[in-house]
């Protein structure tokens, strides 16, 4: 049996419900008398909502196409393209959870190596025309090609395998590093799925040289037919370096220290996707692909597969549905906001609606001078995104004309959403809001950002509660994805359906949260930061607590989050949940001299620990070890988010885990929280039952 009969024999029943992308061929007369191409056009059926993905029958579809073009003896070059704004975007990924033994998934790589190479292995030379996002496995199709296009209107560029727990592996490891170098090619493999999976766009992969030519989005593939006939003819020579015989070693070094210090070994793909980039510099083809193939079979198998699958989902699917959101035909129209306060978040919310929702926004403050100030940041931060060519110079004339300041509060009077942004205090929030509600209309949302407290008190004195909502975001405002929407009591629809409606013109993704103390993320990381802090207390050394948890791969830190928030802030929020639930929740006593002390935090300027903070620890007399510190937090949030459930501050264990990959940066490999603590066994053994069912974010038992 041939190996493609045999690959075919193993994937027989793999992914049922694939949605196969087609290879349609068409023969093409090049310009200037340069001969026929037969031009391949991978296609799906559906449109851009849907992209192309290869699953086997996928594969097996581009393999008989090439087979059909390698029979024939009258074409002089073979080129692919995608439908309209897609050109591909790799594997499938539902195919890729369903994958249930290793032989199926050393099957599948084997199978997309041998269909991808042929398209570098042809008798004649091959062109990609990339139209559209190209990401992992259709980004590698591209690298297999013997030449490659790229239109300037491309949206995304990337290989996101690390990001979900995988490497490239349908050759972007062996065939990247020496196309570009291994410098520029660890960017795209490793920095850029680590940094909150970034995308690159047309020109950028361009200028890195992932493609040879690039041209306009309008005559993308006329030009591109025309430069391939150029190129046929020998009018365009395309010039390469041999990578191969540069020093790697620093640019791998550089990558590994990058890796360790977001993940400290928490996740092996990353490494996996290391040492196959270090093995690109001298391996042949064929052993670089049978690396790729072992990696990629241990890595489907593995749970942090599952999990970062299972994260995936989450915000490309629950994200765009909130779970309990009203009706979108509730939500009242915005035409104009206000924001009370002028301090930094003020000014970053400011500048965030005035971009998103191109509607005037007014902001107030007690002081000309804070105002100007906040005004200023806002016309500030406009003025760097001109410099950065974010926007036009018209563009950034009218955001300035948008933002401006009162103060007074009848600036107000036609407002539709006002939202708050001053100190966090139930008082003083309470004040602000009686006085927001004698300027403005009846219908006009009132809006919280508060962090932890009662957005139900807040709104007790009102006329109109019913219009007031929590609007939890976080800092930096203008990066994290998370919005915290909180019903209070008397919350109606309407508001509701409008926050919701907001939040998406922002182009935040929202989740459903009750009206409880400090809400989701805020509620789980003090409890988490607490158990750490407590364990600090109690005589642990600072260094084997703050490390406790790295296994986890954590963004940073407890004692790093604590001095990015800000000790007086994690005090204030700790004694909030104190009083809420003073059982669970302590106030440490070291913490509060650390804020009287005026620090900053833990850690000096030089990220060692300030001898005089240390200090302030010192004296407990049972210390535990970081194994002692990770279980005790680890079942600290077990519990924590089972009460959570049983309250119904969210819907679902799902929302649980979105909030803390969106709102505190938790890992995708992880799966957020849940999955892990059911697949440590942490789960059941603190609350007597897992999260989710089995074989969700993990391997099927």
């Amino acid at each position: 049996m041939s190996n493609v009969a045999n690959w075919k024999s193993v994937l027989a029943g793999a992914n049922a419900d694939e949605v196969v992308t087609r290879a349609l061929v068409r023969d093409v007369e090049l310009p200037y008398g340069a001969g026929t191409m037969a031009l391949v056009t991978l296609d799906n059926g559906h449109d851009h909502t849907k992209p192309n993905t290869f699953g086997p029958h996928g594969l097996l579809a581009l393999d008989e196409a090439l087979d059909g073009i390698a029979a024939r003896t009258d074409v002089v070059a073979v080129g692919v393209t995608g439908k309209p704004f897609i050109f591909a975007v790799g594997a499938d990924l539902k195919g890729a959870a369903a994958v249930s033994s290793r032989e199926e998934a050393t099957a599948i790589g084997a199978l997309g190596h041998h269909v991808f190479r042929r398209l570098g292995e042809l008798p004649v030379p091959s062109f990609a025309f990339v139209n559209g996002a190209a990401m992992g496995g259709g980004l590698e199709i591209a690298l297999h090609c013997t030449y490659r296009t790229i239109s300037s209107g491309v949206p995304a560029v990337a290989l996101p395998e690390c990001f979900l727990g995988l490497v490239p592996g349908w050759g972007g490891t062996q065939l990247l590093p020496r196309l570009v170098g291994p410098e520029k090619a660890l960017r795209l493999i490793v920095e850029n799925p680590l940094s909150q999976n970034r995308m690159i766009k047309g020109p950028d992969a361009y200028e890195l040289g992932v493609a040879d030519a690039m041209f306009e989005p309008a005559d993308f593939l006329e030009e591109s037919l025309r430069w391939a006939a150029r190129v046929l003819r020998g009018e365009v020579a395309v010039e390469r370096r041999a990578h191969v015989e540069d020093d790697w070693t620093p640019a791998i070094e550089q990558a590994r220290a990058l890796v360790d210090l977001k993940l400290r070994g928490a996740s092996p793909a990353p490494y996996r996707a290391l040492d196959l980039v270090a093995l690109a510099r001298t391996a042949s083809r064929d052993e670089g692909f049978a690396a790729e193939d072992e990696a990629l079979a241990g890595l489907l198998m593995g749970d942090e597969l599952r999990a970062g699958l299972y994260a995936f989902d989450l915000v490309q699917r629950r994200a765009k549905r909130p779970a309990g959101a009203p009706d979108k035909a509730l939500a009242r129209p915005v035409t104009k906001v206000g924001v009370v306060g002028a301090g930094l978040m003020a000014s970053q919310l400011a500048l965030l609606f005035a971009r998103r929702l191109e509607v005037p926004v007014v902001l107030t403050d007690l002081d000309q001078a804070r105002l100007d100030k906040g005004v200023g940041y806002v016309h500030g931060e406009v003025g760097k995104l001109l410099a950065k060519g974010r926007v036009t110079a018209d563009q950034a004339n009218r955001l300035k004309g948008l933002v401006t300041g009162s103060l007074t509060k009848d600036a107000f009077a036609d407002a539709d959403f006002v939202i708050e942004a001053v100190f966090e205090d139930m008082g003083v929030k309470q004040k602000v809001f009686a006085e927001v509600e004698e300027f403005v209309s009846a219908t006009c949302v009132l809006a919280t950002n508060t962090s932890s407290l009662s957005v139900t008190e807040m709104a007790s004195g009102l006329r109109h509660p019913e219009r007031v909502v929590g609007f939890h975001f976080f800092n930096p405002v203008a990066v994290l994805p998370l919005l915290e929407i909180v019903r209070g009591e008397a919350t109606d629809d309407a508001t509701l359906a409008t926050a919701f409606s907001v939040g998406r013109t922002l182009k935040k993704s929202s989740v459903l949260v009750k009206d409880a103390p400090a809400f989701v993320v805020n509620r789980l990381l003090t409890r988490f930061m607490g158990e750490v802090t407590a364990a600090a207390d109690e005589g642990t050394p600072l260094e084997v607590a703050d490390h406790a948890l790295d296994g986890l791969g954590l963004p940073m830190t407890p004692f790093a989050l604590l001095q990015l928030v800000g000790p007086a802030v994690a005090l204030h929020v700790a004694e909030t949940m104190h009083a809420a639930f003073p059982g669970r929740f302590g106030v440490s006593e070291n913490l509060a001299k650390l804020v009287a002390a005026g620090k900053p935090g833990l850690y000096g300027p030089d990220f060692q620990i300030d001898p005089e903070a240390r200090a302030l620890f010192e004296g407990g007399t049972r210390p535990s070890s970081g194994e002692e510190v990770r279980l005790r937090a680890l079942r600290a949030l077990a519990q924590e988010i089972r009460l959570m459930l049983d309250e119904g501050v969210v819907a679902a264990p799902q929302d649980i885990d979105l909030c803390m990959i969106l709102g505190a940066g938790w890992p995708f490999h992880t799966g957020g929280i849940t999955p892990y603590l059911d697949r440590t066994g942490i789960a059941e053994e603190v609350t007597g039952s897992r999260f989710l069912e089995p074989g969700v974010a993990s391997v099927p038992a």
